[in-house]
């Protein structure tokens, strides 16, 4: 079975974040330089929300808010959903299905390791099928 480690550990290890009180506007500054959907929020090490693309157009374009005057605690998703490294590719392709999302914040004791995106697991379910593929030409020419 596949798990979240596998995904992680081919990932840089940076965790783009910002605290509840950063302005809409900034929080949106740094998903651009960073060319990211999504921020996680925290409070020092405590994992208390998540920003992404989807929150800002329904939470702050469509109800009339600015951009600059807003603070992220206005219009993130509080106590997000996440998973363990230990979980499998399956559990994160179910919850991101059945509840709508497009990332999942990784924690391991408490603590924000990484966060995976549907296009993390697409990239790494298609790498796996790539070797199993090239594995099993690789048996039948023997």
């Amino acid at each position: 079975m596949k798990t979240v480690q596998q995904i992680i550990a081919t990932k840089s290890g940076v965790i783009h974040a910002v605290t509840g009180q950063t302005p809409v506007f900034d929080a949106l500054t740094v998903m651009m330089n960073e060319n990211i959907s999504a921020l996680l929020i925290m409070d020092g090490d405590q994992l208390t929300g998540i920003f992404t693309e989807r929150d800002y157009a329904r939470k702050v374009i469509l109800q009339g808010k600015s951009s600059k005057a807003a603070r992220i605690t206005e219009v993130m998703t509080a106590n997000p959903i996440t998973v363990t490294p230990a979980d499998s590719i399956d559990r994160c392709m179910m919850l991101m299905t059945d509840k709508h999302i497009s990332h999942l914040p990784v924690v391991r004791g408490g603590q924000v390791i990484a966060m995976v995106s549907i296009g993390d697991i697409v990239k790494f379910i298609i790498e796996d099928q790539k070797q199993i593929i090239s594995q099993l030409e690789s048996y039948i020419q023997q």
